[in-house]
């Protein structure tokens, strides 16, 4: 597991305090969500919406991504043999029907979607899988060089499970001692920091292998700043 080393200087890309007023407005807002149910725990902050997404919205995600899909990538110098085997693609955020579902999810957060990345849609097939991994990024890094300019940390991820494989493909916490079972429409969300605005550590996860049928997925990433607004190109 990538530890970072400690910090030197305060670095405003990655800014605990700022962090810290992201989580406790999401969790505010979360729990306050008839629809919404917390998974206890205490080391991390998870939540899941059971039924998010209706079968029908599912498939036509799901066509989307794989008209599309590509095998997935890792950041230039963190790549590893076998890390990551799924297929992904950046979904259209100006396609009506992409811009309806990302305005829902970031509805349910309380976080402006323009604080979001391009939502990335995966496939896994049997055999493919995403090993032990964090969401938010490590300073320590080269590719903060790049990200952290780039909307700086990320704070919440929001996930959908499109469908359900007939075995395997889990969503698991090892740390947590925690696994999600994919359920078709269910989105799974969680803050990958601590509650004071610290890397929490112990959201490695771990996208198990599937071992039968298909799983599809959208993963959305919330950054500490307005993403959007710092990556769309000025004009000349």
């Amino acid at each position: 597991m990538l530890e970072d080393t400690p910090i030197k200087k305060f670095d405003a890309n990655n800014d605990p305090a700022k962090l810290a007023r992201i989580g406790v407005h999401v969790t505010k807002r979360l729990n306050a969500n008839p629809l919404v149910q917390q998974v206890e725990h205490a080391d991390a902050q998870l939540y899941l919406y059971q039924g998010f997404l209706s079968k029908a919205d599912c498939k036509t995600l799901i066509k989307k991504i794989d008209a599309d899909a590509v095998p997935s990538t890792l950041y230039k110098g963190t790549e590893q043999a076998g890390f990551r085997t799924s297929y992904s693609c950046h979904l259209n955020r100006w396609d009506t029907f992409v811009a309806k579902v990302e305005a829902r999810m970031s509805d349910v957060l309380g976080i402006e979607n323009d604080y979001a990345e391009t939502m990335q849609g995966q496939r896994y097939q049997v055999g493919q899988e995403f090993k032990a991994h964090h969401d938010f990024f490590h300073p320590s890094q080269n590719y903060w060089e790049q990200e952290g300019p780039s909307g700086g940390q990320r704070s919440w991820t929001a996930m959908i499970f499109l469908n359900e494989p007939e075995e395997g493909g889990a969503t698991e916490f090892p740390h947590l001692g925690l696994g999600v079972r994919p359920q078709a429409g269910m989105m799974l969300m969680w803050n990958n920091m601590n509650l004071d605005g610290t890397l929490n550590y112990k959201t490695l996860h771990t996208g198990t292998p599937v071992a039968k049928g298909v799983k599809h997925v959208i993963t959305k990433w919330y950054r500490q700043n307005n993403w959007l607004e710092i990556n769309t190109p000025k004009d000349s």
